[in-house]
C-alpha cells in the first residue's frame, strides 16, 4: 500500500511538473509573439537606439527650430538610419520657409503615404558623400547626389549656391555637415 502511495505521488509531481512546463511554454510562445508584434509596429535601426549616439546630422535638423518640416519629411520617407550612419554626409538642409516657398499642398501631399517613394527621392537629393567646407563647395561644378542624381554648383558673388539655393550656415556633424539652404532642391524630371 505504501508503495502504491508512493508511486501515485511520484507519478502526481511528474505530471504537475510536465504541466508547468508546457504552460511556460505557452507563456514563453505567447510573449514571442507579442515581442514580434511589437517589433513589427516599432520603426528599428540605429536612428532609434535610446542615448547618446553623438551630434549627428539628423539630431542637427531634430534640435533644430527652422527645421521642423524637413525632420517630419524625413520621418515620413523612413530616412531617419540612413542621416545617422558613419558617413560622412553632407545634408543640404531647406528651412520651413523654404518649404513654405513650395506651391500650396506640395509638402501636404508629399508626406502622404502611398507619395513615400517620391518624398524619399527628393530628400535624397539634399545628401551629398562628403564633409565639404562652403568655401570648398566653390570649387564644384556639380555634386553627386544620395538619389544618383547630379546638382549643380554655381559661384554668384563669390558664395557657392547649390541647385539655386545659398547657404545660409553650416553646422558640423560627427558624421558630416549640415549647410542650411534657402530653397528646396528638387531634382529633375525626366
Amino acid at each position: 500500500m505504501k508503495l502504491t502511495k508512493y508511486l501515485f505521488l511520484v507519478f502526481a509531481v511528474a505530471v504537475l511538473f510536465c504541466s508547468c512546463k508546457e504552460a511556460n511554454k505557452e507563456v514563453s510562445t505567447t510573449a514571442s509573439e507579442a515581442q514580434l508584434e511589437t517589433q513589427s509596429t516599432e520603426r528599428t535601426g540605429q536612428a532609434f537606439i535610446e542615448g547618446d549616439l553623438g551630434t549627428t546630422v539628423l539630431s542637427i535638423a531634430m534640435g533644430s527650430k527652422d527645421h521642423t518640416t524637413l525632420v517630419a519629411a524625413v520621418q515620413a520617407a523612413q530616412l531617419e538610419n540612413a542621416l545617422v550612419n558613419a558617413g560622412p554626409l553632407m545634408v543640404f538642409a531647406p528651412t520651413n520657409k523654404a518649404f513654405s516657398a513650395l506651391p500650396e499642398g506640395t509638402v501636404e501631399n508629399l508626406l502622404k503615404p502611398e507619395n513615400k517613394d517620391a518624398l524619399a527621392n527628393i530628400l535624397k537629393y539634399h545628401v551629398t558623400p562628403g564633409n565639404y567646407s562652403k568655401d570648398f563647395l566653390k570649387k564644384f561644378k556639380k555634386l553627386g547626389q544620395a538619389n544618383n542624381g547630379y546638382v549643380k554648383v554655381e559661384v554668384v558673388d563669390g558664395e557657392p549656391i547649390i541647385g539655386g539655393a545659398r547657404i545660409l550656415a553650416s553646422i558640423k556633424a560627427g558624421n558630416g555637415i549640415v549647410h542650411v539652404i534657402d530653397k528646396v532642391l528638387l531634382p529633375p524630371t525626366e
